[in-house]
């Protein structure tokens, strides 16, 4: 039948929330991108509002605080982060193949998502402080999944013999200054680091140095 007669249509209190979710996406949206240009303390909610095109008023009938704001900008990130690389991690590949999937998973949600690196790098240096968690006790689940992977497969002999969690922390840099970086790394390379050749060389070389790292030598 015809939406028009009004008997297909959704339920007013349906299309409500369909407009309420994308008035709330895009106050998500903007928020991260003000609060990872400026950070948490310089960002108002003035500035978020005018960002979105809507009154105060709006933005405190989704979220009460900037506090509350600012923690489910933090939520969205981990939410959709842990999303991107589930696929990888529950992968029943084992050994190197495995390591890459994840590796070009994390690089392309980085690269998809720039701006969440840099929240992420500002809450990692203030400890935390705006979010009310421990962020370090939210990610040591997976940062402690990865380490016993690693020890795993070297102990399979499929890996290089290396220190798990000193390998991880060079992953997490490699990984994520060069998205935080990007205006400085600009300025070193002439080009822009988030251009598509660009980026297929960095993450090409991230997969090349850690698979030198891992992938032992073949038998002589």
């Amino acid at each position: 039948m015809s939406v028009t007669n009004g008997v297909d249509s959704a339920p007013a209190s349906v299309a409500g929330e369909e407009d309420d979710k994308s008035t709330r996406d895009q106050i998500l949206d903007a928020a991260l991108e003000c609060f990872a240009q400026t950070g948490y303390s310089a960002t108002s909610l003035n500035d978020i509002v005018a960002e979105v095109g809507i009154r105060r008023q709006s933005l405190l009938h989704h979220f009460g605080s900037k506090e509350t704001l600012y923690g489910e900008v933090f939520e969205r990130l981990l939410s959709d982060w842990f999303a991107r690389l589930a696929g990888a991690i529950e992968s029943t590949a084992t050994g190197w193949p495995k390591a890459e999937q994840v590796l070009r998973a994390g690089f392309g949600f980085f690269a998809d998502n720039p701006s969440y690196v840099t929240l992420m790098r500002r809450e990692a240096i203030d400890g935390g402080s705006h979010l009310g968690i421990d962020l370090a006790a939210v990610l040591r689940p997976m940062f402690d999944q990865a380490a016993n992977y690693f020890r795993r497969e070297m102990a399979a002999g499929n890996f290089r013999e290396q220190n798990p969690e000193q390998l991880l922390l060079t992953g997490y840099g490699a990984l994520l200054s060069y998205f935080s970086d990007a205006p400085f790394l600009e300025g070193l390379l002439d080009e822009d680091p988030f251009a598509p050749a660009a980026l297929d060389r960095r993450c090409e070389h991230i997969i090349d140095f850690f698979s030198a790292a891992l992938i032992p030598p073949e038998p002589t």
